[in-house]
């Protein structure tokens, strides 16, 4: 079986034959038809959440889309766990940003608290949407860009009388 463990693939073998499928890759515990359930309903719940002006908490995000793929819940209480969410929104924002030119992931903020995560800096870094070494008050700056920028490309039209 392989598997990605973080950047790197590593290849295991099950001495009692429980093996998944092979060929099967697994990503941060779940299978790649998983993940792409995962995205496509993610996708679509962010969306819903910009139309709507509105953020979510990675712990509603993560409901919410898990229940819709009929996978188990997302357990934020393990680092890999944590990790493979801001996978699943690296590859979300991957997929939308190119139509969008938002991180759409800037809706997704702590629960109980007013900030996307250090994820959310670290893939804009990548993308070079955001500049390496950027000061906190540009971070903040950047994150209300990209959620303002999701509400207004996502807005309904509104209806002439």
């Amino acid at each position: 079986m392989r598997v990605v463990l973080g950047r790197y693939l590593v290849r295991i073998s099950f001495a009692n034959g429980d093996e998944p499928e092979l060929g099967a890759t697994v990503i941060y515990g779940r299978e790649e038809e998983e993940w792409d359930c995962l995205e496509e309903r993610g996708l679509r719940f962010l969306i819903e959440r910009a139309r709507m002006e509105r953020t979510t908490s990675y712990t509603e995000f993560g409901r919410v889309i898990s229940r819709q793929c009929d996978v188990r819940d997302f357990d934020f209480d393990l680092q890999s766990e944590r990790t493979g969410v801001g996978y699943l929104l690296g590859r979300i924002v991957r997929r939308n940003r190119p139509e969008s030119g938002v991180m759409l992931s800037a809706l997704v903020i702590y629960l109980g608290e007013n900030d996307a995560g250090s994820g959310f800096y670290k893939l804009a870094e990548e993308m070079e949407a955001l500049a390496a070494g950027a000061s906190e008050e540009q971070k903040t700056r950047f994150w209300n860009e990209q959620m303002q920028g999701a509400f207004d490309f996502y807005r309904p039209p509104r209806r002439e009388r």
